[in-house]
């Protein structure tokens, strides 16, 4: 149902939302003195579309400083990451957090029988 409500509420977004929605996304956060820049807007207008963004729950927006100057980092709302194909029923993959995983390793082994019950 979350899905529906954003793909709605994206739906009404100007294309220079879309656009910094887009970026923010694919940056995975970004400086609020960058974001204006790769849009190729001022940055009064790339402010407006931050606070539209946060206004309706689509990215956040935290006080930082950026090479000496104060700013906002602004990264994408949690519930925008889809962690669903990590996931085998209600095991994370073994391959979060390992440097290197062994695939005769019995975690590994659950993981793959717990995604063939899954389907």
């Amino acid at each position: 149902m979350v899905t529906v409500s954003i793909s709605a509420l994206e739906a009404e977004l100007s294309e220079d939302e879309r656009a910094g929605l887009e970026l923010v996304r694919e940056s995975g956060g970004i400086h609020q003195s960058d974001f204006w820049k790769e849009l190729d807007v001022s940055s009064r207008k790339g402010s407006r579309i931050v606070e539209s963004l946060v206004e309706k729950d689509l990215v956040d927006r935290e006080e930082t400083v950026y090479a000496g100057h104060n700013t906002y980092y602004i990264t994408p709302m949690a519930r925008d990451l889809d962690f669903t194909l990590l996931m085998a029923g209600d095991m994370l993959s073994p391959f979060i957090g390992e440097e290197e995983v062994d695939p005769n390793s019995d975690a590994f082994s659950q993981w793959i029988m717990n995604l063939a019950y899954q389907e």
